[in-house]
């Protein structure tokens, strides 16, 4: 009787273990990809350098879980150019998510600080779009289309050109990054569901926001003196040219005087008076072209003025492209 109770319960203990093996397994394969992703966290030791960036960049705890699933790494730009590849020559490669890693480009450039949190932010945003599912992705691509044209920003507007044609079907992929990290008064549903990422998206936004304002003041300030170097040279070669043809003038006027001045009759009030008249004119013209002299002087003075100012922002602006490895044209040399 023993025996069979035992057996009983014997039984009923395999029956539970097998269906918790079921259980589980079905569970298992339902979330294979967030075990693996658990795995590949709990692996991964994160360098100060990356410990740094998510300190910084407003992530919460779900979007640090992300950011570390890629194993991200931070790395010079030899290396960097090895795992992530341009698509075009004047594009820029800050960052990548490439076979399920995140990669950082070092920028060394202190003036561009918070560059390489956005970039880490921006990659995170595309490990959640990995996982998404189409039914997320169909209901928040509708969220960022709406958010895209309200923006209506042009220089997004290109950037999102470049992606449509290098990255064919990415485009809410890479709006989904884009706005995430750069765009602050977003909709509210769209904000709440950033939220699950970012303790304090604002962060990552006004990081984004101080490098990129370096840029729009340099190439703003290289564009007015551009437009006043323009203005300037017009206005100090017309001017040169009316001094030029004056002094041409005035020449052909003393020469004629010095002439008549050997043939008058000295002797005739009329003839010497009409000769003094005109030498006198000369003078006062004479007098003319040297206060023209002097105004073009001045004009020649400002316009190199200007032109060191405005070389000296193509200069800046240099180092700032050749940091981002010749994302952004300088202005054009005069």
């Amino acid at each position: 009787m023993l025996n069979k109770k035992h057996r009983y319960a014997s039984s009923i203990i395999s029956l539970l273990v097998s269906s918790l093996i079921l259980v589980f397994s079905g569970w298992a394969i339902l979330n294979g990809q967030y075990i693996f992703d658990q795995l590949s966290v709990w692996r991964y030791q994160p360098s100060s350098a990356v410990a740094s960036i998510y300190d910084r960049s407003g992530m919460s705890d779900k979007g640090k879980f992300y950011f570390y699933t890629g194993s991200p790494v931070v790395i010079s730009a030899a290396e960097f150019n090895t795992s992530c590849q341009k698509q075009e020559e004047k594009s820029a490669i800050l960052g990548c998510f490439s076979m399920g890693r995140i990669y950082i480009r070092d920028i060394t450039n202190n003036q561009l600080d918070g560059i390489e949190e956005v970039t880490a932010a921006h990659e995170t945003l595309h490990a959640v779009w990995d996982r998404m599912s189409e039914s997320e992705r169909k209901s928040i691509g509708e969220l960022l289309e709406v958010e895209y044209k309200k923006i209506n920003n042009p220089s997004l507007t290109e950037r999102m050109a470049y992606y449509d044609r290098n990255e064919p079907g990415e485009h809410f992929n890479e709006l989904h990054s884009i706005i995430g990290t750069e765009f602050a008064d977003i909709d509210s549903k769209l904000e709440a569901y950033y939220s699950k990422y970012f303790s304090n998206r604002n962060k990552v936004v006004a990081l984004h926001g101080g490098y990129q304002q370096l840029f729009d003041s340099v190439q703003a300030k290289a564009d007015t003196l551009l437009a006043e170097l323009n203005t300037l040279a017009a206005d100090l070669k017309s001017s040169i040219e009316q001094y030029n043809n004056n002094v041409a003038d005035i020449n052909t006027q003393s020469n004629h005087l010095k002439d008549s001045f050997n043939s008058i009759d000295r002797t005739s009030t009329a003839e010497v008076n009409r000769f003094n008249t005109t030498r006198q004119a000369l003078v006062l013209r004479i007098n003319q072209i040297e206060t023209l002299r002097s105004t073009v002087n001045l004009k020649s003075e400002t316009y190199n003025t200007k032109l060191t100012q405005y070389n000296q922002l193509v200069i800046q602006s240099n180092e700032l492209t050749q940091s981002l490895d010749g994302t952004l044209v300088p202005p054009p040399s005069i």
